[in-house]
């Protein structure tokens, strides 16, 4: 993080007035960066402190003070449920949170001493309370918290070095030049985005912050408008999008929303992608790229690129990774992989295994086909990988989500969240126009409509989007048994 700090204090001698940070209240010049991280490194009180605020300069500033005096960090993504961020606090030790939502905090922490912050043009609130000293955070830059499948957070630990090896890699890979503009849509507590920040910054970029809490802007409830709109305003050369913000891109440029020719790289990922949904979006002239990755090896491990692109496949390893395929398909990664879980031993092995099934091919991209665990069988012996047959559903822009069911089934069942103003007839069409390009083993028979959408903060989605199926399917026990019961003589 000091060689990040030192490329700041470069460009703040090379182009002062540049803007580095643009929050909605204002931004930050790179000639008052260095002042402003120095100033609240001295602030901040704690060793292990977590930050639970709204994307702007303020939660960066925090986030590189405490990077460059070797503490550790711990972004509190806002989508956790209170259960969820009350387990991080403990789980983690966490000795002090500087936030913008006190009462949240208060009610977690109602023995913490409580004071006011001033980092940048923002006053924050910190909550400091006395706890010893945890040897097994030593070096531990930051501690990155994913939901895992039971829905309880798992800490992840990474070192500064391990970081930096991914934002050198992704910099070379996107094409980052001085002076290119960063459009953040993603919390800064995702460890894609936060590393994103560092790329923008390393090169002298400009990274624009809206809030994600203003209506229309949160992830799971943008609309086309809000998100065409911070694209006009920020006029980015770069962009992070999840599959479900990269459908609303797509929508807008289809319906005559003109592209800015100002984008240069849009990196789409974490979750499953849509072969049909790409080659929309490369039909309409936006420059997407798809790539994977994982917190357990600090974010992106492969990544698709300019002159380097098959549509389909993940990309291949970027410079710093190595991928291999073991012998039961699962994709195994070396190269900028974490020390460990927290509260366990050092993970100790060259190639760490991801869940991810996949293959490569020769040239080195990797394609996906789904999830170790998520594969169910059916009935009549069928192996099928739930994601798959969703990502056939969501093509349409009738299906906004999709959970697919059939382990020990007669056939494949899904939960279907229709797109707002699609109708049921939209929908079965959309899910006829699926099962012709589907396999007739991995037809969709049976659906039943769900009116909300699956939701982070109800522990639906993971933090990177995924479903978190577990808890979908127990919640809809009674609808997908039903499904079979009614149908209970149907064949495949």
């Amino acid at each position: 993080m000091k060689t990040l700090v030192r490329s700041i204090g470069w460009h703040a001698n090379l182009a002062p007035e540049r803007c580095a940070l643009l929050g909605d209240r204002g931004g930050v010049r790179y000639a008052e960066l260095p002042e402003q991280i120095r100033c609240c490194s001295e602030a901040l009180p704690g060793q292990v402190v977590g930050l639970l605020m709204e994307n702007g300069p303020a939660w960066m500033i925090a986030d590189l003070a405490l990077g460059c005096s070797g503490r550790t960090c711990v972004p509190l993504p806002p989508f956790f449920s209170r259960r969820q961020l009350g387990h991080v606090l403990e789980d983690a030790g966490v000795d002090c949170v500087v936030t913008d939502r006190p009462r949240e905090i208060g009610n977690l922490l109602p023995e913490a001493r409580q004071s006011r912050l001033r980092i940048g043009d923002e006053t924050l609130y910190c909550f400091r309370r006395t706890l010893p000293v945890r040897p097994d955070l030593e070096g531990v830059a930051k501690l990155t918290y994913t939901s895992g499948t039971t829905g309880t957070p798992k800490g992840v630990c990474l070192e500064n070095e391990t970081m930096m090896r991914v934002v050198e890699s992704l910099r070379w890979a996107v094409g980052a030049r001085e002076g290119d503009r960063f459009l953040s849509l993603l919390p800064l507590a995702t460890l894609l985005e936060n590393l994103a920040l560092y790329v923008s910054l390393s090169v002298g970029g400009m990274a624009c912050l809206p809030r994600l809490s203003d209506p229309g802007l949160s992830m799971t409830g943008m609309s086309a408008r809000a998100l065409t709109g911070l694209i006009e305003r920020s006029r980015p050369n770069f962009l992070v999008l999840v599959p479900q913000l990269l459908r609303l891109l797509v929508s807008a440029v289809e319906s005559g929303w003109p592209t800015p020719p100002s984008l240069r790289f849009i990196a789409v990922g974490g979750a499953a992608v849509s072969q049909r949904l790409l080659e929309r979006a490369l039909a309409l002239g936006l420059p997407v790229y798809e790539g994977y990755g994982l917190s357990e090896a600090a974010s992106v491990v492969c990544l698709n690129r300019p002159g380097a692109r098959r549509v389909g496949s993940v990309g291949r390893p970027l410079p710093h990774a190595e991928v291999r395929i073991a012998d039961d398909g699962e994709v195994l990664v070396r190269g900028g992989l974490f020390r460990g879980y927290l509260g366990q031993r050092p993970h100790g092995k060259a190639w760490w295994p991801t869940g991810d099934l996949g293959y490569l091919d020769d040239q080195g991209y990797l394609y996906l086909n789904g999830r170790k665990q998520d594969r169910f069988t059916t009935a009549f012996g069928r192996n099928i990988s739930p994601e798959w047959v969703e990502r056939e559903l969501t093509v349409s822009p009738a299906i906004r989500q999709a959970c697919v069911h059939g382990e020990g089934r007669p056939f494949v069942s899904a939960l279907i969240v229709p797109a707002p103003t699609a109708t049921l007839h939209a929908v079965e069409q959309a899910v006829a126009e699926a099962n012709a390009r589907l396999p007739e083993y991995a037809a969709v028979r049976r659906f039943v409509i769900r009116s909300r959408p699956f939701s982070l903060v109800e522990g639906e989605l993971t933090p990177n989007g995924r479903l978190r199926r577990r808890v979908i399917l127990a919640r809809h026990a009674e609808d997908f048994e039903r499904i079979y019961e009614e149908n209970e003589d149907a064949v495949l």
